[in-house]
């Protein structure tokens, strides 16, 4: 076999689909993000303003997250040194994990390399913990939790996106008697649609199954506390196991699941991806612990974030463009065609200084293609004002429809 044309042919497919990823080198300025600087190809730079990000609350330059970091790397120095098992464990994972179960207000929690780890090592370990288990997953889950459920081995049922009687309908023909769990997301990221968590919860106990949801687009953001859309909804007590990031709203890096001492112990001892995978350096495990205890009480950061998407989403309406509003802080316009979507990415980062990466298959469905905005509280109304121009103008360059206001 000629394995380069094979790999030409692969890209190739991609280039002519017009889904070509393309990464460009940014350099995120201490203090100064959404600005940041794009490094081109030929060498020279350009200043940009980040619009994709999922720093959500800019807590990825807070000053007590740094200071933070900055005090375990002289305590410390870089690296953990082994995985958890070995010699990987320290009192800063430890400290962590004790705010994280505080948060979430369960009896535990267990942090991993990543929130993609955190879903796929605990949902493909369930079914080694309760033997004949059955998964019903949301047909819009994240690909680490389609990889999770699907690496388990064990029985499997999807159910139509957030459609609580399809759900009941493949709980109900199944044996009464075997374990179960239900797995879906509090916030879908591409759509910014929330789940029905409440009525999930219902079912869950009405057929005896377990709730495992995943929180990622919510931490930080959502309850009282930041504890996601289940605190907010006062629904805590209801979840078994709740997966989270702290690579998002709280700035930093790594996963987590919280759940009750028993569950984190078992998938501790069983779980492949947390057993034989290096922990975070202890850098990193201060700095998420630090942002996990100051949002717990900076309620004002979490209502300036729910303003600034409120405002974009309104004046994106306002000039007809087709935006996707759930009434989440995610702000998804609707393009539906991989070529154009580029073309608009490549334009509003050139010509605008706008970084917003586009979105295509197979993240989301053909003909859904997508420019994804998530704006933050350190995106100022200047900002707002210059993405809103932009994006009116190149929504006319590019000839694409609009939608007529209502009323």
């Amino acid at each position: 076999m000629n394995y380069d044309t094979a790999l030409d042919a692969a890209l190739g497919k991609l280039h002519e689909e017009g889904r070509y990823r393309t990464f460009i080198d940014i350099e995120r300025h201490k203090g100064n993000f959404p600005h940041a600087v794009w490094k081109k190809p030929d060498g020279s730079e350009q200043e940009i303003t980040v619009w994709c990000g999922n720093d959500y609350l800019g807590m990825g330059q807070h000053p007590v997250v740094l200071e933070a970091m900055h005090e375990a790397l002289e305590a410390t120095g870089a690296g953990s040194g082994g995985t958890r098992n070995i010699s990987g464990t320290t009192v800063y994972h430890k400290a962590l994990e004790a705010e994280l179960a505080d948060l979430h207000q369960k009896e535990a929690a267990l942090v991993f390399t990543s929130a993609y780890i955190a879903n796929d090592a605990t949902l493909s370990t369930l079914p080694k913990l309760f033997p004949g288990l059955i998964i019903y997953s949301d047909a819009l889950n994240h690909a680490s939790m389609i990889e999770g459920v699907r690496r388990n081995g064990g029985a499997k049922r999807i159910f139509r996106h957030n459609d609580v009687e399809h759900l009941r309908e493949l709980l109900a023909a199944d044996d009464p008697e075997a374990p179960k769990l239900i797995a879906f997301e509090s916030i879908y990221s591409m759509d910014g649609d929330f789940g029905p968590i409440e009525a999930l919860c219902d079912l869950a106990e009405e057929f005896g199954a377990l709730t495992y949801l995943d929180e990622v687009h919510a931490v930080g953001m959502y309850g009282p506390r930041g504890g996601g859309v289940a605190e907010r909804d006062g629904l805590l007590d209801r979840v078994d196991i709740i997966n989270g990031t702290l690579g998002k709203a709280f700035g930093v890096h790594g996963g987590y699941i919280a759940a009750s001492a028993k569950m984190c112990d078992a998938v501790r001892s069983y779980a492949p991806g947390f057993i034989f995978t290096t922990s975070l350096p202890p850098v990193v495990a201060a700095g998420a612990a630090a942002s996990v205890r100051h949002l717990k009480t900076d309620q004002a950061l979490r209502d300036l974030h729910q303003e600034r998407a409120k405002v974009l989403k309104l004046r994106l309406k306002a000039l007809g463009l087709p935006i996707i509003d759930h009434g989440s802080h995610i702000v998804p316009v609707m393009v539906g065609d991989p070529v154009h979507t580029k073309a608009i990415s490549d334009m509003l980062l050139e010509d605008f200084g706008i970084y917003v990466q586009p979105i295509n298959y197979p993240t989301v469905p053909r003909g859904t293609e997508r420019l994804r905005f998530t704006p933050s509280p350190v995106h100022d109304p200047n900002m707002l004002d210059g993405l809103v121009q932009a994006m009116d103008g190149l929504w006319s360059h590019c000839a694409l429809n609009r939608q007529e206001l209502a009323g």
